[in-house]
């Protein structure tokens, strides 16, 4: 690996390891074998690169179940399936949910990297449609991406809010989706044209 790599993969474990505001460019040089001025060459800045670390953490998960998701496309059934291993993953890597909310809590202080996770984040709702509807990636337009990956991400924001806060009362996959049956029955019968 090159020193751009060798950063990435460093910073990655200091993420995991202390948090976003606690961990230093020096943090990130000892861990990586490489040198301070190799950060701002390759990344512009210590935040820039710890963004883009994220970045690659949140890209590393799967949330298909190994590549097999039950329930037809759009389904409540498939809902419940992704839900699920989303919970899943929170069980096994608590270090990295809790990452995402305290970078969600540190926005405001980040702007020169707000722009690039905003973009990460559109892509994560697109991703979130794909594994929602079967839909490949690149076939899921930047309207959906941009109305129901908002949903799912505002879903997502706040799942890992909760089970940080406190796991035991969080919900899994089946309440997510006893929610939204109730959400989708009750709209149905306020809905004059549904039959």
């Amino acid at each position: 690996m090159g020193h751009r790599e060798d950063l990435l993969e460093g910073a990655k474990r200091c993420l995991l390891a202390k948090g976003f505001a606690r961990t230093t460019a020096r943090d990130i040089v000892k861990e990586s074998g490489t040198n301070l001025a190799s950060i701002g060459y390759h990344y512009g800045s210590k935040d820039a690169l710890l963004a883009q670390a994220y970045i690659a953490l949140v890209e590393e998960m799967s949330f298909d179940g190994g590549g097999t998701i039950a329930g037809a496309p759009g389904s409540l059934e498939r809902f419940r399936e992704v839900w699920s291993h989303i919970v899943d993953s929170m069980r096994e890597s608590g270090a990295m949910w809790r990452l995402g909310v305290e970078i969600i809590a540190m926005g405001d202080q980040l702007p020169e990297v707000r722009d690039q996770l905003s973009r990460a984040q559109r892509e994560g709702g697109r991703g979130l449609v794909s594994l929602m509807t079967g839909v490949p990636e690149e076939e899921v337009s930047d309207e959906t991406a941009d109305t129901l990956g908002r949903f799912y991400m505002t879903l997502m924001s706040g799942l890992i809010s909760q089970w940080t806060f406190d796991p035991k009362t969080a919900p899994d996959g089946e309440v997510l989706t006893e929610g939204l049956r109730q959400i989708v029955e009750g709209a149905t019968r306020a809905d004059p044209a549904t039959p």
